[in-house]
């Protein structure tokens, strides 16, 4: 199994986010402000497959701040064992948001939640989700900056 360098993996994850991700309408927490959901501008991903999108609502994800954004992954798609250094609240918006803990993909380990759900999740907690019963939007919140490190390094879609 090839082995990757975790620092220089963040470190060219932050570069990719920082040049496709970040959008305009990101709000930041000191002055008031609004995203209506029909203007939530959804972007592709580097870290994630390429069906899979990603909206910055809050803050600037590749800082050292507070961030909130959300994902949406299409019925069906995977996304293989992974951790974030950073803690995580996640919120189900819509659909049913499966989430295994472990650091191999294992469909018996993993837990169904609802809309209106709350998840926390510590950093470097190995995990991994998959769009089982169709979409799912989800929240969230964190303090950057966001990082995702793949347990095996064919999963990342980066190498493909």
């Amino acid at each position: 199994m090839k082995k990757i360098n975790k620092f220089a993996q963040t470190v060219s994850f932050v570069a990719l986010l920082s040049a496709t991700v970040i959008k305009a309408q990101s709000l930041t927490e000191t002055k008031l402000g609004e995203i209506f959901p029909e203007d939530i501008q959804w972007s592709s991903f580097p870290a994630f497959p390429p069906e899979a999108r990603l909206s910055v609502l809050v803050g600037d994800p590749k800082n050292a701040e507070s961030y909130t954004v959300r994902v949406k992954v299409p019925a069906g798609l995977k996304l293989m064992p992974h951790i974030h250094p950073e803690n995580r609240i996640y919120t189900v918006i819509s659909g049913v948001f499966y989430i295994g803990i472990g650091k191999e993909f294992d469909p018996s380990k993993l837990k169904a939640y609802p809309p209106g759900s709350v998840i926390t999740l510590p950093g470097n907690t190995p995990h991994f989700h998959w769009a089982k019963s169709g979409e799912y939007v989800t929240q969230v919140s964190a303090t950057g900056p966001l990082g995702i490190n793949y347990i095996h390094s064919e999963d990342d879609p980066r190498n493909k």
